[in-house]
């Protein structure tokens, strides 16, 4: 808190010094300093009487404390009797009165009487002064608009509420404070004392507005004194609606490109440089009206052109001003080929067509045939005429000067002439499949009719025929056994084409692993023990047939025979497994003979 330097009072015996003024906000606590000596040095409290008074406001000194011996005394009944504390601060010949929650009624003197035992008394004064900070200033501007030909009228209220001491307010204009001028600025300020005793401030600012006020802000400052400085608050800053007369009429025309093309959406705006609430607007077209300050228009065509007027008429005063402007709408009309549609030309001869469109703007023409631009301008030439000639031609009609504004049209140009087929250097196929596919493309007008035979006349009746852009084509699938030859045979009326399908049936051998030497090996071992086996069986096959025969099981030719009968010593029969290469199974006798082959017994 700053504080006034200390004023210095008359020596006497006892000097007492004190600050002219103290500062505080309300609510807060003051102290307030007395420092006291004397010509003997007497600086202890305890060899005086310190006596602490406040003056009313009628003069009269009220006693509140009393300090004698170290003994103190807080006067009763005082405003101040339960607020105030005195205390030493330690330094010697000083002592502090804290005065606590400082109301405004404590904006008073205060006086420090200091008496010594000995040698006189001394007295000092300070001045409690009170602060309280307001509450945020506020504005309001009027709702309605002014007119620049009304009087002098109220532009709004500016209020700042409970402040102590008492607030000011400023009016501003775009940042420069607005003063009294006689019938062009008056401003009034009302003061106002609440039950709190803190203050309030109320300001009206009536003013002789001009048509540079409607882009203008107003704005009040509020300045407040706070202990030490004075700060300042701005309120928020507000416009008001300035009517003014017109002096000028504006009308634009919006297209979404630069110009205007069939089909495009086209907005009429209708303004002036006035502002009032009597102002009546109208855009119209050959005295027709279509709407007011704006009229759109979509899909535009030609008969959109025209003069369009903007008119703006004041109510109050009937003064009417008027502007117009033209707009054109740019046409491009469908394209014309001539001759039209299809056409036939006659195999080298010559052609030549035509083809425009009617435009408000200058075109560019360009002639295409399967995308690719064949000539430029607006006719289409064509010389010693082939089958390469045949076909649809595009014309495409573009207008440079708007992008994307083009039409287009087509001719479909037939080549009269005898059949052309176009696979003349395929002659031979070769292929591992049992049914091949064949296309045969034949170029002629009128359209070739196609066939397709084989070498010994047959006519292969499956295949398929569809007309091209140039002639016909035609596919037919073949089943192939063999080798064999095709033909595809076309004609018309103005003669025929052939071509020879040549095709090689390709059989594809399967291919057998060469197993290893080791697989040969495993192999042989496999087969030499398969052979043994069969001849184990064998054997065990013919014991059996013997071993029935023996038991007259089993009938010869000659009928049935005692096999139990002892017959020569040929009877008992071995069967020997000979163990070459052939195996070979003899029957041999009991003494080891050989047995010739007609004795000897199948089994």
């Amino acid at each position: 808190m700053a504080l006034d330097p200390p004023r210095v009072r008359a020596r006497a015996a006892v000097e007492v010094t004190m600050k002219d003024k103290v500062e505080a906000f309300l609510g807060d606590a003051a102290q307030i300093s007395c420092m006291f000596t004397s010509d003997d040095g007497i600086g202890s409290s305890g060899a005086i009487i310190i006596e602490w008074f406040y003056v009313e406001s009628s003069g009269y000194s009220q006693k509140i404390y009393h300090l004698e011996s170290l003994h103190h005394t807080v006067e009763k009944n005082t405003p101040y009797t339960d607020r105030l504390t005195v205390n030493n601060t330690g330094t010697p010949g000083e002592v502090v009165l804290t005065i606590r929650d400082v109301q405004l009624s404590d904006q008073v003197e205060f006086i420090c009487h200091v008496k010594s035992l000995t040698d006189g008394t001394g007295e000092g004064r300070t001045q409690l002064t009170v602060f309280k900070t307001p509450e945020f200033p506020t504005i309001e501007g009027v709702k309605k608009g002014i007119s620049v030909s009304d009087p002098p009228s109220k532009i709004g209220t500016c209020e700042v509420k409970n402040g102590y001491p008492r607030p000011s307010l400023t009016w501003y204009r775009d940042n420069m404070p607005l003063r009294n001028i006689p019938d062009v600025v008056d401003i009034v300020h009302t003061f106002t004392t609440e039950s709190s005793g803190l203050c309030s401030v109320n300001s009206v600012l009536t003013m002789k507005v001009k048509k540079e006020d409607k882009n203008a802000t107003f704005y009040c400052e509020a300045k407040y004194l706070v202990p030490g400085t004075a700060k300042m608050t701005e309120t928020e800053h507000i416009n008001i609606t300035v009517y003014y007369p017109a002096t000028a009429v504006h009308m634009s025309v919006d297209s979404p490109k630069g110009k205007i093309r069939e089909g495009d959406t086209v907005e009429l705006h209708c303004s002036c440089d006035g502002n009032g609430p009597s102002q009546e607007f109208t855009i119209k077209k050959d005295s027709q009206k279509l709407g007011e300050t704006t009229v759109v228009l979509e899909k535009v065509t030609r008969l959109n052109s025209g003069v369009y007027e903007c008119n703006v008429m004041d109510l109050d005063t009937f003064e009417d001003l008027s502007t117009n402007t033209t707009v054109f709408v740019n046409y491009l009309d469908e394209a014309v080929i001539e001759p039209k549609g299809t056409v036939l030309v006659v195999q080298k001869k010559e052609f030549t067509a035509s083809c425009n469109a009617l435009s408000s703007l200058h075109t560019d023409t360009t002639w295409l045939k399967n995308g690719k631009e064949v000539s430029k301008g607006h006719h289409l030439s064509l010389k010693d005429v082939t089958y390469d000639h045949a076909g649809t031609y595009i014309c495409v009609v573009t207008v440079p000067e708007i992008p994307g504004m083009q039409t287009n049209g087509s001719l479909q140009v037939n080549v009269q002439g005898p059949p052309e087929i176009i696979e003349k250097d395929f002659n031979e196929k070769e292929t591992a499949e049992k049914d091949v596919e064949l296309s045969c493309h034949v170029r002629g007008y009128p359209s070739p009719k196609i066939t397709w035979t084989t070498s010994d006349g047959k006519v292969i009746s499956s295949a398929s025929q569809t007309k091209t852009e140039v002639g016909a084509k035609s596919v037919v699938k073949v089943k192939v056994t063999s080798d064999m030859t095709v033909f595809c045979n076309s004609s018309n009326d103005f003669g025929t084409d052939s071509v020879t399908y040549n095709i090689k049936a390709r059989i594809i051998k399967a291919e057998i692993a060469k197993p290893s030497e080791k697989g040969k090996q495993g192999s042989n071992g496999v087969i030499i023990a398969v052979i043994i086996i069969c001849i184990l069986l064998l054997a065990i096959l013919g014991s059996v047939l013997y071993f029935l025969y023996k038991k007259g099981k089993i009938c010869n030719r000659s009928g049935k025979q005692d096999f139990t009968k002892e017959k020569s010593s040929k009877d008992k029969i071995m069967v020997e497994m000979k163990k070459d290469n052939t195996e070979e199974a003899i029957l041999l006798g009991v003494n080891g003979e050989k047995q010739l082959p007609s004795e000897q017994v199948n089994i």
